[in-house]
């Protein structure tokens, strides 16, 4: 089959368009700049026909897509080495994806920084930012996370007790028929943490959520949708 037939790479037509280098065009596409009659091409391999409008948006540089981290409100019941498969574009925060370009390499060897066990749901960090990794990594020992847990029955001053001598600070945050919610705060958290210090209370969860991770609150997404994090935000 001929080119005419199947067409040629995008890059390939990109590259003889701009006079650059086939590394510079992947680059021009990967960052957006590249249209196929009308629409954004995002993928240097994409095969276009002869007959089709390829444009490059003026003034566009060969620069290589800057690294972000993404905010995702974890699903209860999906596990975290699977949560990467949600970052796609249409979980992507409907308010912040009318002003923000979903580019696919946002999403290349992202690297899950805070785990949560697959039962809880809740804010999870992805990276591409070393500096973004090293805060989460050198000081995850220090760095405060809040919970929303729900309990069966009711909680009262006794059990509340029981983890004063914690590491946890424990506060009843709402009360139910037949259940009590409490708030978690806790710096540095294992996986498992919040059960085993519950069920040494003597308190079955009936649901967990963290909520906050430092200063970076889930506030706003709901479950499986991802948002960009903000370069003004800091953990």
């Amino acid at each position: 089959m001929t080119d005419a037939q199947e067409g040629i790479r995008l890059a390939k037509r990109v590259a003889a368009l701009a006079g650059c280098s086939r590394r510079e065009a992947e680059l021009l596409i990967e960052n957006g700049a590249v249209r196929i009659d009308g629409e954004p091409a995002l993928l240097p391999q994409t095969r276009v026909l002869p007959e089709q409008r390829v444009e490059i948006e003026p003034g566009a540089r060969p620069e290589p897509v800057v690294p972000v981290s993404l905010l995702l409100h974890k699903p209860a019941g999906t596990p975290t080495d699977n949560a990467h498969r949600l970052l796609v574009p249409a979980n992507h925060h409907a308010p912040e994806r009318a002003g923000l370009r979903f580019l696919p390499r946002h999403v290349a060897g992202q690297r899950c920084m805070t785990a949560l066990e697959t039962g809880a749901s809740g804010l999870v960090v992805f990276t591409q930012e070393w500096r973004v990794e090293r805060r989460l990594h050198e000081d995850a020992a220090i760095l405060e996370h809040e919970f929303m847990v729900d309990v069966e029955g009711a909680v009262g001053p006794e059990t509340l007790l029981r983890f004063d001598r914690t590491p946890a600070r424990v506060s009843v945050s709402q009360r139910g028929e037949g259940h009590t919610g409490l708030r978690f705060a806790i710096k540095g958290p294992q996986p498992g943490q919040i059960a085993n210090l519950c069920t040494q209370a003597g308190l079955r969860i009936q649901s967990m959520k963290r909520i906050r991770i430092g200063r970076i609150p889930l506030a706003g997404l709901l479950a499986g949708q991802w948002r960009y994090l903000l370069p003004s935000e800091k953990f």
